[in-house]
């Protein structure tokens, strides 16, 4: 009798409160679904960090590079098409003749310039700062601050703007006694959060353009989980390398604006289009390098 209650109190002490019994609570021990799933990313940002770090020392001037090819190209078209841009100022949205010189001679100057500051990583805060005048003054000049395409694009482009601006803050500046002042690792973090924020604002720009297909719905369904694991920050470097490859075969296959004849009337707004996705795609390579910052899940996940 003693060695059947004691062989009942084990059974009993090895059951839950609903009955479940040796087997069935070594089941609980297998992995869960989302013990699996960790365990495959993880494998995978193994495997990308393997193949990316010939690279890696490279990503840095390479993404500050891409981000500033747009303006790099748009100075190049305004020097090439100079009376073209004259007439369409004064003509189409009425500006003076000598304001329509000034306002693109102050353009091409402050595109070259803060481009060239921001790839040789010099005097950051500044150029970053004459970039995103740029863009509002262009934006204001040309009358496209209501055409949502050119907006959600511009904005991704001050994303990466954003990222090159964290990414020169790296050591903390002196402040004098008394003046409370958010150091340079809290702007860092800061402007990480909100450069990745307007980075997939382009995504969003896609998602409303175009005609829709089955395979332009998938590829939008992989973009769009990617563009909120950017956001949160989770899993943010390969959700950040699934964005690039798409949107590098999207501007390729898309924007192929060198198949297109010279006069074709669509030619520039394909370059266009071309080069300012690869200055989302350089904000992206940044983003890979940095990591998302200290605001995000991928961080929260290291302290707990």
């Amino acid at each position: 009798m003693a060695q059947i209650r004691g062989t009942a109190g084990y059974q009993l002490g090895n059951s839950n409160a609903f009955g479940a019994g040796p087997s069935q609570n070594a089941a609980t021990n297998d992995p869960s679904p989302l013990d699996a799933i960790r365990e495959q990313t993880s494998k995978i940002e193994e495997w990308l960090d393997t193949i990316s770090e010939p690279v890696r020392p490279y990503l840095p001037t390479i993404g500050r590079f891409l981000i500033v090819v747009t303006f790099l190209e748009d100075a190049l078209r305004i020097m090439t098409q100079w009376n073209d841009q004259l007439v369409y100022l004064h003509d189409y949205r009425h500006i003076p003749r000598g304001i329509t010189h000034l306002f693109l001679l102050l353009n091409v100057a402050a595109m070259t310039a803060s481009s060239f500051l921001v790839i040789i990583r010099r005097y950051s805060e500044y150029a970053v700062g004459g970039l995103i005048a740029v863009v509002v003054t262009q934006a204001l000049g040309y009358g496209l601050i209501f055409d949502l395409n050119f907006f959600l694009r511009n904005l991704s482009v001050m994303g990466g703007l954003l990222m090159v601006l964290s990414d020169s803050w790296v050591r903390k500046r002196f402040a004098p006694a008394g003046l409370p002042q958010i150091d340079e690792k809290d702007r860092k973090m800061y402007f990480q959060l909100a450069g990745r924020v307007l980075l997939i604002l382009l995504f969003a720009g896609f998602v409303f353009a175009g005609q829709w297909s089955v395979g332009r719905v998938m590829v939008i369904a992989v973009g769009a989980v990617a563009c909120v694991m950017v956001v949160v920050g989770f899993k943010a470097k390969w959700s950040a390398i699934v964005l690039v490859m798409i949107l590098s075969v999207f501007n390729i296959l898309v924007n192929n604006f060198w198949t297109l004849h010279k006069n074709h009337p669509h030619k520039d707004f394909a370059k266009y289009d071309f080069f300012q996705i690869l200055s989302i795609v350089g904000g992206l390579l940044l983003l890979v390098n940095m990591g998302p910052g200290q605001v995000s899940f991928d961080e929260k996940k290291k302290v707990y």
